[in-house]
């Protein structure tokens, strides 16, 4: 491999010897510099070096006719200073090309990941369809900065969106990352998410069937040409489950004996326990079974689960003069009366299945006259030293 001192011109002009394929010319000018030339008429320039362990190596500079021979110099140097301070040039560029796009580590990675434990994978799905993958999804994970997330997040408010619409792209982004990370991909060394603090909610709807209501809302499911509402609803109330949890309850779930419903699948994707009050076991014995039918509320007519039972709840609702009341909102007051029953926010949180105290304590709604009772008892612990003294019989702190 001859060694010359390479001009512009003889970069130009030089040809590969009959009959050789390509002849490498070492650059007298620049340590490790060659020019490979081929008899197609192509160029490249190369960087040879030896690597830590003392292996010669060869790293692509790029084109030689795309770049001038000052050029190639200058990326030569470069990287010959980036070798001595222990980089390895062709490793950083083999990273470079495995870090994947967002659209790429969603499709092989995250969907997968998320069908499998995730009920509701397809939520996210919607929000990365819609949302994110449109405007990242060909950008590479790495290039993904912190000023970008903001930007959309702003963005997302700036449209119209609630705050709540537009941290969940927030939320989930981050996850996605998080994931990232988790896994080791390539070129993901830091969440670019972290720090980009959520919008305020205001948005969050307190809504509780108080005894009126419930007796009003019991009259009308009975009504309801949906024969298993009058069970549903009830159930819905007196467990506080979840309306998806109640509508796929099987018979082999429960062991009356033991006051125990096992749901296999919650929210979370793990199996968690409810406690059946003898309420629900009277409420159990009066449903009717069905031959052969596994569920427990299943639609009489095909035998299976309702994939929905919006429209006879809605008429019922109304009917019964409560209209803005949501069928989440049962599980909201069963909350309620538990907490208003003097029951600690852990054994809510336990029955309601809630990984986090925070999330029961959305639901830690007390009376008017539950906390007035609270605040009549500070009164008499005071026994009389502000100069106020209440009798122990006294109708609002009873």
């Amino acid at each position: 491999m001859p060694k010359v001192l390479l001009t512009s011109m003889l970069v130009r002009s030089y040809q590969c010897a009959h009959p050789e394929t390509k002849s490498v010319l070492f650059d007298t000018d620049t340590r490790g510099l060659a020019l490979e030339v081929r008899n197609s008429g192509g160029r490249t320039y190369y960087l040879f070096f030896t690597d830590q362990r003392g292996k010669s190596r060869q790293f692509r500079l790029g084109n030689g006719l795309d770049l001038s021979l000052g050029q190639a110099r200058k990326l030569a140097n470069a990287a010959r200073i980036k070798i001595a301070m222990g980089e390895d040039p062709i490793e950083q560029r083999r990273l470079a090309r495995s870090v994947p796009t967002l659209g790429r580590f969603i499709e092989d990675h995250y969907l997968p990941y998320v069908r499998a434990y995730k009920r509701s994978w397809d939520t996210d799905w919607s929000l990365l369809r819609n949302h994110l993958l449109p405007r990242f999804g060909k950008r590479y994970l790495d290039e993904i900065k912190r000023q970008d997330i903001v930007k959309m997040h702003a963005d997302r408010r700036a449209s119209g969106a609630a705050p709540g619409s537009a941290n969940r792209l927030l939320i989930l982004m981050r996850y996605v990352f998080n994931l990232a990370i988790r896994w080791q991909v390539p070129g993901v060394t830091a969440n670019p998410c972290a720090g980009v603090p959520l919008l305020v909610e205001n948005n969050q709807k307190e809504r509780y069937i108080n005894q009126d209501e419930a007796k009003r809302l019991y009259e009308a499911v009975c009504k309801s040409e949906n024969k298993m509402l009058r069970y549903i609803v009830p159930m819905l109330v007196l467990t506080g489950a979840r309306k998806r949890e109640v509508l796929d309850a099987r018979w082999e779930d429960f062991d009356l004996e033991r006051y125990l419903w096992r749901i296999p699948i919650s929210k979370s994707g793990k199996a968690r326990h409810v406690p059946l009050s003898d309420g629900a076991l009277q409420l159990l014995a009066s449903v009717p079974r069905l031959d052969s039918c596994q569920w427990v509320f299943a639609n009489p007519d095909k035998a299976r689960p309702y994939r929905s039972v919006y429209s006879a709840w809605h008429t019922a609702r109304t009917k019964a003069d409560l209209a803005d009341v949501r069928m989440h909102d049962l599980r909201h007051s069963f909350a309620s009366l538990l907490i208003n029953s003097g029951r600690s926010l852990y054994e809510v949180q336990k029955i309601l299945g809630h990984r986090q105290a925070k999330t029961t304590q959305r639901y830690a709604h007390l009376r008017h006259d539950t906390l007035l009772a609270a605040a009549n008892a500070a009164t008499r612990a005071l026994d009389g030293a502000m100069g106020v003294q209440l009798e122990s019989s006294t109708a609002s702190g009873a």
